[in-house]
């Protein structure tokens, strides 16, 4: 027996239920004629995210590094130290956080910027190299180009062997670092560099084959940054990653122009 509410109802009547089915097909029509929403709609990662926040860190970076470029070398070689010191250290904290960080991420532009700046003018003022960090900037521009252009492609992928690759190199390069460093602290080394100018293999000073070998490992790095904001993009990741993401990249183009710029310096001083 149906209900009494339901029969007496005009709501429920074969014309109000007739009427309603159309309404709610309509809708359910217009409902699907909407456009997709976009990643940051639904707080989910994108490359657009990304790269904007890429490049509006390199943009706070340039900026105190052209501060520091500008500004009298005999005033800033200990802001010089310590920025690159406040940089790892702030690194090193963002390194070890699961979530990604506007503040740490644009306070280490900061801080590299205002390293950068000063150590490129001391390359160009020292070893007489006008124009040194313009080249620097350009060939880390191209490596960069160079480096997406090969991971898009599909020719190049962030395989487990190259990852084992990149975590032997990073141990063994940081591990030279600090006995070179040790060496330019305590030992008679002549030249700027500790190691890398005093010693020479087959007529090449060790540090323009040091130097080619981390930035073959800065590349290596720059394929670990795509991957992990692909990674992150196709599987939905939360927006916050897209700051890890333009952290890591920061990082990696920072290694990358410093080598080379090193490089250039070493070469000169030949």
């Amino acid at each position: 027996m149906a209900n009494p509410f339901f029969t007496q109802s005009k709501d429920f009547s074969p014309e109000a239920l007739q009427r309603q089915g159309a309404a709610d097909a309509a809708q359910l029509e217009a409902t699907f004629d909407l456009p997709a929403a976009e990643p940051a709609q639904i707080g989910r990662m994108s490359y657009e995210g990304t790269i904007t926040k890429t490049f509006g860190s390199l943009i706070v970076l340039g900026i105190a590094a052209a501060l520091t470029y500008m500004a009298p070398l005999d005033t800033m070689y200990l802001p010089m130290f310590g920025a690159a010191i406040g940089g790892f250290v702030v690194a090193m904290i963002a390194a070890f956080k699961k979530k990604g960080s506007a503040p740490l991420t644009l306070l280490y532009a900061v801080l590299e910027g205002a390293f950068l700046g000063a150590f490129t003018n001391w390359i160009e003022v020292y070893f007489d190299v006008p124009g040194a960090g313009l080249q620097a900037l350009l060939a880390t521009g191209v490596t960069l180009g160079v480096t997406l252009a090969l991971y898009r492609s599909g020719k190049v992928r962030y395989t487990p062997k190259l990852q084992k690759i990149l975590m032997i190199g990073l141990v063994s390069y940081l591990v030279f670092s600090l006995v070179n460093l040790g060496v330019m602290i305590f030992g008679n080394s002549e030249g700027a560099w500790g190691l890398r100018s005093g010693v020479e293999i087959l007529g090449m000073p060790l540090g323009v084959i040091i130097g080619v070998v981390a930035v073959l490992l800065a590349c290596i790095s720059l394929i670990a940054d795509f991957d992990f904001i692909e990674r992150g993009v196709k599987g939905g990741a939360p927006t916050h990653l897209e700051w890890k993401g333009a952290f890591g990249l920061l990082v990696t183009l920072v290694w990358l122009y410093t080598e080379i710029l090193r490089i250039i310096a070493i070469f000169n001083q030949r």
